[in-house]
């Protein structure tokens, strides 16, 4: 079982820069592929990052590709994304996830990930 909290949200100007944090609890952490997904009201849960369990290889969204960089640290079982330039378009509920399954490409779907943290809030202000 992984238990997954996150940390860094909350109101910003646009163009200003967050960094979100997930804090996971189990020892089996290090060993999944972990993705930041957001969601806002009426919407579906939409893809934001992932990156393969050992860091070597991150994969992002069209929307934030090129502002946005996906890490982790297994040694403190923290995942991290850090978000640039931020638009009005970027506020959502951040929510990191970590895929249960080994041996498999990283998901892009939020059905492909087992374990979800509450979420964290990011409103950025025009």
């Amino acid at each position: 079982q992984v238990q997954l909290v996150e940390s860094g949200g909350g109101l910003v100007q646009a163009g200003a820069s967050l960094r979100l944090s997930c804090a996971a609890s189990g020892r089996t952490f290090s060993r999944y592929a972990m993705g930041w997904f957001r969601q806002t009201p009426g919407k579906e849960r939409e893809f934001v990052a992932a990156i393969t369990w050992n860091g070597g290889s991150t994969y992002y969204a069209d929307s934030v590709k090129g502002r946005s960089t996906i890490s982790r640290d297994n040694r403190k079982n923290t995942g991290y994304l850090q978000m640039n330039s931020l638009i009005p378009e970027d506020a959502a509920v951040y929510f990191c996830a970590a895929d249960g399954r080994l041996g498999v490409p990283v998901g892009r779907q939020p059905s492909e990930y087992d374990y979800w943290g509450q979420g964290t809030q990011v409103t950025v202000s025009s």
